[in-house]
């Protein structure tokens, strides 16, 4: 009989995950694992039908589901037993997104789903820009699988080949399963579909994520150096959250400490003797889950018997940084994170290593090769003692620690998630039940201790931090995890392209498994935001001091303990670089008031956003077209150039200066009469400046709040070009019109499945 193992006494506190809360003992149709990663979907009709229903009952019984989709053939390939193409891993991709959607209405908890493909997939771009198209994937999470070798060639500017097995191969049936390293080592050609410069597919992963949050990266070939599993069981997919990356039919059990529970008051730090027995029992207690879960398919049971996969993580740990009054993401914190995960990760494995030798090692073990994992060689260059009880004991888990979200279990214990800051000490949470209030006890218990005095500085916010403060906390932590992180890097709304490029480089550096931002206000829907933004200093003062001023102590600091960290790891990272602003352009401030106007062009309905700072014009948006066709990237263009002008240097009247070169300019088309004829998108946006000059110096109030700026737009229907230069338009109903590369006109519209022009003829398909 196992011994006793409480998960509650005094101090101690430990939380199972929602799947083991909501489904021990209530239930045999119910699964006590929170993450399934079933296999490739075999390349046919059957196999993805199969892959299909297997997701079904998985998620019907509230497990996440991850699917890579590189096995599937590219778009167009040719599909020999029917004598057509196939329409793609993609599409089948929104298939499976489909369905998913379908079991959030039907059941109680709503289906999650992971959606990856390799980089060198044909079909990699499409995959990229897919949530681009409203409607196509909408209830999956999007991560590319980056190898180190992509990563090289993104680096030194070289050639990428976008490659596929052979499918005329007599085998191609029965042994292909989206390994492709597997494939070329039988010996089997591979088929080169295009060549592309690599930095070209790098900057398109960037500018989506950076539009919309996805799709995330997951450094693939990194993951499987570093995991213990490397010799017998490679990792595929992550689960959706993407902190659990799992072989083909790998399931994973989670369970979270509560780091906040572990401060000790009298000595000013954690009480380790405590966490050390919690992570002990945590561990044991989840090594029973195995045998107690329900097993729905065979498949899942003989793979997590084999390996025995679980995954301790924390949640509270922002909240045990703030009683500790250590500043998240200082260089002291960095050195602490190191000294907490590595002994949470030491006490873990000696517990693992303690029930193999009661109970056994996981099937799988074998301890030579097991070392050699690059997490391993980490643990013993720090631990010795770790290894000298693996090979008296062995191992009965492959691997043990996962940071994952505790979104839900966070909240109901009323401390921080994950490994997150807090996003906010005062903000409001959309829920089902709408908008409501809330309020961290943590800092309202500090200010009624304070009154009228404000926060110190190690009362820290997700959005107070910098995007690489994430990163490199990120960093810290993933030392001594030998899975993954859930983990955001938050950015604010005027995190720029480049910035975002760099910040997925440096998370590559520095060892991360995967990256992931979320800049604020990049989707239309956000479960969390403040109310209004604390006051602060003028950002281009603070970076032009930056820039000028010599290296800091915090900053030399910060390098030292990350260059030991970097030491530690296979990867090598650079020390942080303070970038240097240019003084004439004007910062954005968080918040901003304006006006939007509506103006029908000869390119469809143009919703043109203008917002003032210190009283004039500062920046300007435009909405046309549909998301991922020319004629939305171009008009992006134009507003992100005019923004620009607008905000560097104060010589001239720059929006005068706007209207008389914009106004007037004609393009294939018109659309109105007299004062209301537009000439084109540019003649829009003159008039627009023109309007908004007009009713500043009427003292007019045009403007909206900055929350009020969203609008609901509807698909308005987009006017044909007109022909003659009579103003006569020819309107297509339901039809979104982009500019044709054949002939140049505005005429290329969407005819079943694929853009075509109505003017000379030219398909892209």
């Amino acid at each position: 009989m196992d011994r006793e193992i409480p998960l509650h006494t005094g101090r101690l506190e430990a939380r199972p995950r929602r799947r083991i809360a909501a489904g021990a003992d209530a239930s045999d149709e119910l699964t006590l694992f929170n993450c399934y990663v079933i296999p490739s979907p075999h390349d046919s009709r059957g196999g993805i039908m199969a892959t299909l229903s297997e997701m079904t009952e998985i998620m019907s019984r509230g497990g996440g589901v991850g699917i890579n989709l590189s096995s599937l053939r590219p778009r167009r390939s040719l599909v020999r037993g029917v004598n057509g193409s196939s329409s793609g891993a993609v599409s089948w991709g929104g298939l499976f997104s489909y369905t998913t959607g379908l079991i959030e209405q039907g059941g109680s908890r709503r289906g999650a789903l992971m959606l990856m493909i390799n980089d060198w997939h044909p079909d990699v771009v499409d995959f990229i820009t897919v949530k681009q198209t409203m409607g196509q994937i909408t209830n999956a999470n999007l991560s590319v699988c980056v190898s180190n070798a992509f990563m090289k060639a993104v680096k030194e500017d070289l050639d990428w080949e976008l490659v596929f097995p052979d499918t005329s191969d007599p085998e191609y049936n029965d042994v292909w399963n989206g390994d492709l390293d597997a494939w070329k080592k039988l010996g089997k050609k591979v088929r080169t579909y295009r060549t592309v410069k690599a930095r070209d597919v790098w900057h398109t992963i960037i500018e989506s994520a950076w539009k919309s949050a996805e799709p995330g990266v997951v450094f693939m070939e990194y993951y499987n150096q570093m995991s213990n599993s490397w010799y017998f069981n490679p990792i595929i997919c992550t689960n959706p959250c993407g902190e659990q990356g799992l072989p083909a039919w790998g399931v994973c059990n989670l369970s979270a400490i509560n780091l906040a529970k572990f401060y000790d008051a009298e000595k000013h730090d954690v009480a380790w003797e405590e966490l050390g027995k919690t992570v002990r029992y945590s561990t044991r207690f989840l090594d029973n889950v195995i045998d107690k879960t329900p097993y729905h398919f065979e498949e899942n049971r003989e793979n997590q018997q084999g390996e025995r996969r679980v995954g301790l993580g924390t949640m509270g740990l922002a909240e045990l940084m703030i009683k500790l009054e250590v500043r998240y993401g200082s260089p002291e914190s960095l050195e602490f994170l190191d000294k907490l995960y590595g002994f949470m990760a030491k006490e873990a494995y000696l517990a693992s290593a303690e029930i193999a030798g009661e109970k056994g090692s996981f099937k799988h073990f074998q301890a030579d090769k097991f070392f050699q994992s690059g997490f391993m060689k980490n643990m013993l260059s720090v631990y010795p003692e770790v290894g000298a009880a693996i090979k008296k004991h062995g191992m009965r888990n492959v691997t043990v620690i996962t940071q994952a979200p505790t979104g839900s279990t966070g909240t109901m214990v009323g401390t921080s998630t994950g490994i997150e800051p807090y996003f906010a000490f005062e903000y409001y949470r959309q829920s089902r039940l709408g908008f409501d209030k809330q309020y961290v006890p943590i800092a309202q218990e500090w200010k009624d201790a304070h009154p009228g005095e404000e926060l110190p500085d190690y009362f820290v916010t997700s959005m107070d931090l910098s995007a690489e403060d994430h990163i490199r906390a990120q960093a810290a932590i993933q030392r001594w995890v030998d899975s993954s992180i859930s983990k955001t890097a938050n950015c604010p709304s005027d995190f720029t392209v480049e910035e975002t490029k760099r910040l997925y480089e440096l998370a590559f550096d520095l060892g991360c498994k995967g990256v992931t931002i979320y800049r604020d206000g990049s989707r239309d829907v956000q479960v969390l935001s403040t109310d209004k933004k604390e006051d602060k200093k003028d950002d281009a003062a603070k970076n032009a001091a930056a820039a000028e001023a010599p290296a800091t102590s915090d900053a030399a600091a910060e390098s030292a303990v990350l260059t030991g960290i970097a030491n530690a790891l296979s990867v090598s990272i650079d020390a942080k670089t303070e970038q240097a602003f240019d003084k004439e352009y004007k910062r954005r401030p968080q918040i901003l008031r304006g006006a939007t106007y509506k103006y029908n062009t000869p390119l469809g309905m143009a919703y043109i956003t203008i917002n003032d700072m210190n009283g004039s014009p500062s920046e300007l948006f435009m909405n046309v077209g549909k998301a991922g066709s020319d004629v939305f990237a171009m008009s992006e263009a134009l507003g992100r150039v005019i923004s620009l002008f607008l905000r560097y240097g104060d010589h001239g009247n720059k929006v005068k200066l706007l209207v008389k070169h914009l106004k007037g300019i004609g393009g294939s088309g018109a659309i109105g009469f007299g004062p209301n004829r537009v000439e084109s998108i540019a003649d829009a946006v003159a008039k627009a400046l023109e309007a908004h000059e007009e009713a500043r110096e009427n003292s007019a109030e045009p403007y909206i709040t900055a929350t009020q700026e969203v609008l609901d737009i509807q698909a308005a229907p987009a006017p044909a070009a007109s022909h003659g230069g009579h103003g006569h338009s020819h309107h297509h109903p339901a039809m979104s019109l982009d500019l044709c590369p054949g002939c140049g006109s505005a005429s290329l519209i969407n005819v079943e499945g694929c853009k075509t022009c109505s003017n000379c003829g030219y398909s892209r398909c």
